[in-house]
């Protein structure tokens, strides 16, 4: 048995891990998109770098596109198998894909409008919305901690990893010449307090881990004081500088907790009385799937249930789908606060919204989870004084602020908890995956003070065999 790593290799996005058993039998986990430098990631997520027809099932951890979003490009180059995922994962990435789909052929028409006027060749999406729909055909939904066989040699259950609503732990089962192979993919891990989501469960015994890094050298701000934060940047920006604050944020996960947090504030008189808005027919959709699983939820969030009924809606707050009335937002002067995909602001209306503001002083831009260096949100974060968006440089004369609070991804004692579970003496090899370089070095530091021993950092591509 091998495993091959085709992304999230030394860098965070595009988790694709490739197992390819003694039979012949390949199966993969995860399908993720490279999200940041727009040229670079362009170019990566147009070669694979394996051959889709040869691989037998697709298993996936969560439906953030970074782990889901090449499946339309897997399918549309010849993968005729099966796609594993929990119930909430599916439906979260049927309208993620479609966004994502959508999100492409906008911003490749925006951009062949300019390139057709300098004479240059017209660009193409990766994939459309009716590859889109030719992948859903090819997915089956399996509950949380239930045991699948997949052919005689290879079995997996999902575990709890508590990172976004439907995300997993997949732990491979693998039988070869009679010897017994347990292989675990972290996915996402999740924080251990989290304000809507159950925890990260523990997980089977494992010969082999493949572990996350995001956050694997990083301790995050105390989550008590998320809401105090949140209110402060608010008042300064919306109130004293009478501008616009905006938040680029994952339509799934991040903006629920951010809507929550603001209700919160409405619920204990804090907010001033001004207009909020989630700016993204993803959000909005993602949204109502939430409200759906409440399996997903936490004893918290159950019990602040019980004195509001939806935690995701208060006074002032406003959902927008339509492209006329998120067009309207950049025509409106009063202060408000505005919450809008991508999280990166590498894409979406987000992106639109920063082009629109970005050179006002009175207003601030708060980004709120992880954003891939040479991503826009990356760029803001590192200070840059000028920014490029959609070919144009804009000075940036707002405020940036940062909040790390609100990250779904574990610190680096979430992930070292998350590992309790685990007899270290056990694992063969811990592979290091979804991390920036340095980050990954400095968490390989922190597993071998937990005796974890046998550690790799994967490179793109590179194959290991897993004896």
């Amino acid at each position: 048995m091998t495993i091959t790593f085709h992304g999230a290799a030394q860098c965070v996005t595009g988790s694709k891990h490739l197992v390819a058993l003694n039979s012949g039998t390949k199966i993969l986990l995860d399908c993720g998109m490279f999200q940041g430098n727009p040229k670079e990631s362009d170019r990566l997520n147009r070669q694979l770098g394996f051959e889709p027809a040869e691989v037998d099932f697709l298993l996936l951890s969560h439906a953030h596109i970074d782990h889901c979003g090449l499946i339309p490009s897997l399918v549309k180059k010849g993968f005729s198998g099966t796609i594993y995922c929990t119930p909430a994962t599916f439906d979260l990435t049927n309208i993620l894909l479609m966004d994502s789909a959508q999100i492409q052929e906008n911003d490749v028409a925006f951009i062949n409008k300019k390139r057709m006027l300098e004479g240059r060749s017209l660009l193409e999406p990766i994939y459309t919305t009716d590859d889109v729909y030719a992948a859903l055909s090819h997915f089956k939904i399996v509950p949380i901690n239930e045991t699948i066989r997949l052919t005689n040699e290879a079995s997996f259950t999902f575990t709890e990893v508590g990172h976004i609503i439907g995300s997993a732990a997949i732990n491979l089962h693998i039988t070869e010449d009679g010897k017994k192979t347990t292989l675990a993919f972290s996915g996402d891990v999740g924080r251990y307090n989290d304000e809507i989501l159950n925890a990260p469960a523990p997980f089977p015994q494992a010969d082999y881990i493949l572990i996350e890094s995001t956050y694997g050298d990083s301790l995050h701000e105390d989550m008590t004081m998320s809401d105090k934060r949140l209110l402060e940047i608010v008042i300064d920006t919306c109130v004293e500088r009478k501008g616009k604050l905006i938040i680029p944020a994952f339509s799934v996960g991040r903006t629920q907790e951010l809507v929550y947090a603001f209700n919160r504030l409405e619920i204990s008189n804090q907010l001033p009385d001004i207009d909020f808005y989630v700016d993204s027919p993803l959000s909005v959709e993602a949204t109502g799937v939430m409200r759906q699983h409440p399996e997903c939820y936490n004893q918290q969030l159950l019990d602040y249930m019980k004195r509001d009924k939806d935690p995701f809606g208060f006074k002032n707050l406003h959902y927008i789908s339509r492209v006329q009335d998120s067009i309207a937002l950049n025509d409106k002067s009063e202060p408000c606060v505005i919450i809008s995909a991508s999280g990166m602001a590498d894409a979406g209306r987000v992106k639109h919204h920063i082009r629109h503001n970005i050179r006002q002083s009175r207003n601030t831009i708060l980004l709120v989870g992880y954003c891939e260096p040479e991503s826009l949100g990356g760029k803001l974060i590192r200070g840059d004084k000028e920014v490029s968006i959609y070919g144009d440089m804009y000075p940036v004369n707002a405020r940036v602020e940062v909040m790390r609070t609100l990250s779904a991804h574990g610190d680096y004692q979430d992930l070292l908890r998350f590992l309790k579970c685990q007899n270290p003496a056990l694992v063969k090899k811990i592979f290091i995956v979804h991390g920036e370089p340095e980050v990954q070095k400095n968490f390989s530091a922190k597993l071998r003070n937990q005796q974890f021993q046998h550690i790799e950092i994967p490179a793109m591509h590179q194959t290991f065999s897993l004896d």
